[in-house]
């Protein structure tokens, strides 16, 4: 599951999801990202953790788009605070209650949650 978070309204702006991740589909959201906003530019900053899934192209849509990209520093848990709330959250409220069946399933599950 990927997501971004906006801190400022603490609303989450896009989240998808599938079984297998990597560079070529995280780049791929970002554009859809940036696509659901058009010019409408929302943030500054993307700040993200040090996976291997968030390579050069998912950083280049960002700074294509004038975003300043920083990743967490390496051992600082406090960094993603914001984030591991949000995934304990949608754990405790939501995933923890219902038989995922599917990729789809959880797909419109998580976007019901995140209208909600």
């Amino acid at each position: 599951m990927l997501f971004f978070i906006s801190l400022a309204t603490r609303r989450i702006e896009y989240v998808a999801c599938t079984s297998n991740p990597d560079g070529s589909w995280t780049a791929q959201q970002a554009r859809n990202l940036m696509m659901q906003f058009d010019d409408a530019q929302p943030f500054r900053l993307l700040i993200h953790d040090r996976d291997t899934k968030f390579g050069g192209a998912f950083d280049e849509v960002f700074r294509f788009e004038g975003v300043k990209v920083i990743r967490t520093p390496v051992r600082a848990p406090n960094a993603n605070a914001f984030a591991a709330r949000w995934v304990r959250t949608v754990r405790a409220d939501c995933l923890d209650r219902i038989l995922i069946v599917g990729r789809r399933h959880l797909d419109r599950v998580l976007r019901v949650y995140v209208r909600h």
